[in-house]
């Protein structure tokens, strides 16, 4: 689909074409026909609108410029005198304050039409000649192309219906299709001449540009608007809360996009900490001198989940110990592949007694205690009756296989602008336990500093596969705003990511919302969670690597991702660019 506007005088005429370019673009044969014009193997038909509604308002045009056809559109807007058509409205006033004034003589009940009428005559009157509006001649035309008749006439009926949805009507050039076939041409030339007088205000609706208020004066990047070329400049921090998803194939440019959004937001201040299970942010960390902490059963980093958050002002301390001790029933519930009721209750209360067994108890001040192990827990069990059997299944996470995973002291510590911490080498089984410890260490640094900070959990979908993990990251969304945070979700496997009780809620609690290249498997669900129309499904059905859609709360657009080479650098993904990379250094340390 073409969109052109061009604004001419009444006297324009076609500029001359060489003959040598016109032979060499020209089609081999023209037919022309009453209602459409056969162009070699293609047909087209011009339509054209001739009446509008007393009111237009923004974005109705939208729809038709958005449909899945192929298309041109051709606006012609032609300047009218003002001092001409105010006498033309001064007599115009004139006849319907008569017509008015005649009615009421003869008694006849008053015609709210002919009042109406003369009330926006007055009020154009005004405008016009207080320079506040200027009136033009527009012609809108569009010119569809199908192969064969059938198609021009569903995509005629189509385009009409949802023009007459909106009061504008329009009705083909009957025996007129060569002049509206070349009125939607790229010639500056209004050769049908099927004009409607319309003032500035109805007649800038018919622009499609209607995303600018995506761009703002403070915040980051993230792309250009598709349908109109400008940038969209958005601070995530501006929205009711800062939360943000991403949803896209593998291949869609997702993980791209965060670390271009983490670049830029770094500039600006802002600390960034990222859950990456699949190594794709190494690089980014080295390059911008971030901490990168590497989680695995033989990594020499460890993290003890028994680590005590610090309460925030204002919060109970009573209350922060009980919420972390559901948080670590949470996730043994995880370790142990689940738990009965009466397995639940005991758990709970053994995590109290390893607590107390290290004099930390809820009103107690805990700052300088040292937090208990998983060993620990599991002597309790031992010694707690009916518990023996969970001691045992605990057993392998304390001096089995798992043991240098998670029954140490915590050696980590959370001080650079950009921590990742990678669990790629994380066994596939523990890799869900991995990702809710992380997870958890990280909530309990954030919640002891109100700092401006994002929160990146890529492939999120690893964490949403057991019920504990989802609920945790769901608790962390609705909270985040909470600790001037900002928690964004990635995931490439949507239709395990909504079977989860906490996948739309995680949506729903997200302001911020970013759709790439999608697969045909996915699409239905992504529809219906994002509402979408059949037209932006086909967008991110057909859209490119970092193509796609940005929602920002009620706002809507097209976006493309776009990054400047030295960033394309840092952050890109692709294999043959990264082999290319290496090589480049390589050479570059051997010429030094």
């Amino acid at each position: 689909m073409a969109l052109r506007f061009f604004q001419s005088s009444q006297n324009t005429k076609p500029p001359a074409s060489p003959t040598g370019l016109a032979d060499l673009i020209a089609p081999s044969a023209v037919e022309i026909s009453a209602d459409h014009v056969k162009i070699g193997d293609r047909l087209a038909r011009t339509i054209f609108a001739f009446t509008y509604p007393r009111y237009l308002g923004t974005n109705w045009f939208s729809p038709v410029i958005n449909l899945d056809r192929i298309f041109d559109i051709s606006v012609s807007i032609s300047p009218v005198d003002t001092g001409t058509i105010l006498k033309r409205l001064r007599k115009k006033v004139a006849e319907v304050e008569s017509t008015i004034s005649m009615r009421q003589e003869k008694g006849l009940v008053r015609d709210p039409l002919l009042e109406t009428a003369y009330q926006d005559l007055e009020d154009l009157r005004d405008k016009l000649q207080q320079a506040r509006e200027r009136l033009f001649a527009v012609g809108l035309y569009i010119t569809i192309y199908g192969p064969d008749e059938k198609t021009l006439d569903d995509a005629e009926a189509q385009i009409r219906g949802l023009l007459e949805t909106r009061l504008v009507y329009a009705r083909p050039a009957t025996f007129q299709q060569e002049l509206g076939f070349s009125t939607t041409l790229p010639l500056n030339n209004d050769t049908l001449r099927v004009a409607t007088n319309l003032n500035s205000s109805p007649l800038s609706t018919i622009f499609p540009f209607v995303s600018s208020e995506l761009t703002s004066d403070r915040g980051i990047m993230y792309g250009i608007n598709r349908h109109n070329n400008s940038l969209i400049l958005f601070d995530r921090f501006s929205l009711e809360n800062a939360n943000s998803v991403v949803f896209a194939k593998s291949g869609g440019g997702k993980s791209y996009l965060a670390k271009l959004e983490i670049l830029r937001s770094m500039m600006l201040g802002t600390d960034v900490i990222v859950l990456d299970p699949e190594n794709e942010y190494h690089y980014l960390a080295e390059a911008v001198g971030g901490s990168f902490v590497k989680i695995s059963l033989a990594s020499r980093n460890h993290i003890n989940p028994f680590d005590l958050p610090l309460p925030a002002e204002g919060e109970s301390p009573e209350e922060v110990f009980r919420a972390h001790v559901v948080e670590l029933v949470g996730l043994i519930r995880i370790m142990l592949g689940g738990l009965t009721p009466e397995e639940d209750a005991i758990m709970d209360r053994a995590i109290a007694q390893t607590y107390a067994s290290r004099d930390i108890t809820p009103g107690s001040n805990s700052s300088k205690a040292a937090p208990p192990t998983l060993s620990d827990l599991q002597t309790i069990l031992e010694n707690t009756a009916g518990a023996q059997q969970l001691a045992t299944r605990l057993s392998k996470y304390t001096s089995g296989s798992y043991a240098g995973f998670l029954n140490q002291p915590t050696n980590i510590a959370i001080t650079s602008q950009l921590v990742v911490f990678n669990v790629r080498d994380m066994e596939e089984e523990l890799r869900p336990i991995a990702m809710y410890v992380v997870l958890h260490h990280i909530w309990n640094v954030i919640r002891r500093e109100l700092k401006k900070r994002i929160l990146i959990v890529d492939e999120a979908w690893w964490l949403m596969k057991t019920a504990d993990g989802a609920s945790f990251l769901f608790s962390i969304a609705k909270r985040a705003r909470k600790y001037y945070l900002g928690l964004t979700t990635i995931t490439q496997d949507v239709a395990d990511f909504m079977k989860s009780t906490y996948g739309e809620p995680i949506v729903t609690n997200s302001s911020l919302q970013i759709l790439l290249k999608q697969s045909p498997a996915t699409i239905e669900t992504v529809a219906r969670t994002f509402s979408l129309t059949d037209e932006e499904k086909f967008l991110l059905l057909e859209a490119n690597v970092g193509e796609g859609i940005f929602f920002a709360g009620l706002k809507r657009a097209a976006i493309k991702i776009v990054a400047s080479y030295s960033e394309d650098q840092i952050i890109t993904s692709d294999p043959e660019q990264l082999i290319a990379i290496e090589q480049a250094k390589k050479e570059l340390s051997a010429t030094a």
